[in-house]
């Protein structure tokens, strides 16, 4: 796990940090994931703020708690990030760029060109 930074509560990155762990599949589901303890120790800070971390993941059903023995990734739980990720994803980059190639006069078509021809000048690959 990387460190954390300064803009964004510590709570939040340690639930963002665990996701990103499973969309990568270093987590995978059904897999045992650090106690607030462990990653307060790596983190150095306070267990209540890295158990309100996991308890997100918690209620959004990503994580569950397995009484006695810890919390463990959900199954579906890639997936489901995975789903709200893309959706974010269109509302965040696609919407906005579909929005101003109208105004551009660009229609679907040429949008899609334009978006092959930036991957293929990428090596297919994005940054």
């Amino acid at each position: 796990m990387p460190g954390l930074d300064e803009g964004t509560p510590l709570f939040v990155q340690i639930a963002e940090q665990l996701a990103d762990d499973i969309v990568d599949g270093q987590l995978a589901e059904g897999t045992r994931v650090p106690s607030t303890n462990e990653l307060a120790a790596f983190y150095r800070i306070n267990p209540a703020t890295a158990a309100k971390g996991i308890n997100m993941l918690v209620d959004d059903g990503v994580l569950e708690k397995r009484r006695g023995i810890g919390m463990f990734v959900a199954l579906g739980a890639r997936e489901q990030l995975l789903a709200t990720r893309r959706k974010l994803f269109a509302e965040q980059y696609v919407d906005p760029m579909v929005a101003e190639a109208s105004r551009l006069g660009i229609d679907s078509d040429a949008l899609v060109s334009l978006i092959r021809e930036t991957s293929l000048s990428n090596g297919g690959k994005t940054r």
